[in-house]
């Protein structure tokens, strides 16, 4: 079974999404850079990022501030929004099972796969890192994947662009391979994948299913 992450692997949504919240998190105080999110919250849950920041400054963000964020990044993703490149080619010939799994809540992974016509691939298979106790780079989501689709962990190929997301797939007993093909890649993001555990990094969809034959013969 092939198993997507949703941000920076099916849609390449990871500068608007960091953009949103360092917009938002400094209008309500927290002064911080895209590139800082990006760097410690990239492939992460928002309630994870939120309490996180909250800990690091030992403030509390304004009550509503996780609706808020959520809708700002709504109404950014469905109006600037594309998939990543060549992504329809690889879905299309890999064969097999697929689903995807996300740290985004399920409404804003729908919403990124209709706007960019890729849901045909997965619907309904969309799984998000709100039903599990930990978010990623715990396993919990994958593990939980595995179990709903009735697939040993082992039997699962996982496609991620976050260190977070590859350190989750690799605990789960899955194979990780690292995607470094978004516009939000820095020169040591291939590296970063591989240390989490990634078996190969690729850095176009068009190759996604040679790499595939090559580590696991199918």
């Amino acid at each position: 079974m092939f198993i997507f992450d949703c941000n920076g692997v099916l849609v390449d949504s990871e500068s608007i999404v960091a953009g949103v919240a360092a917009q938002e998190l400094t209008r309500a105080g927290f002064a911080v850079s895209p590139e800082i999110v990006s760097r410690f919250f990239a492939g992460r849950r928002p309630a994870d990022m939120l309490a996180d920041i909250e800990a690091a400054t030992k403030r509390k963000l304004p009550p509503n501030f996780a609706s808020v964020l959520a809708g700002a990044t709504l109404r950014r993703l469905r109006a600037e929004l594309r998939a990543t490149a060549h992504v329809e080619h690889a879905l299309t010939w890999l064969r097999g099972p697929k689903c995807v799994a996300s740290s985004s809540p399920l409404d804003r992974m729908r919403l990124s796969l209709e706007s960019t016509g890729l849901l045909r691939f997965f619907d309904p298979y969309l799984f998000s890192a709100s039903d599990v106790p930990r978010g990623k780079p715990a396993p919990d989501l994958f593990l939980h994947v595995a179990a709903k689709m009735h697939v040993e962990p082992a039997d699962c190929v996982v496609v991620e662009d976050s260190p977070a997301g590859v350190a989750a797939a690799h605990a789960a007993g899955m194979s990780p391979i690292g995607f470094i093909g978004g516009s939000h890649t820095n020169p040591t993001l291939g590296a970063q994948l591989t240390a989490a555990g990634a078996r190969a990094v690729v850095t176009d969809m068009r190759a996604l299913k040679s790499t595939v034959v090559a580590i696991r013969g199918f």
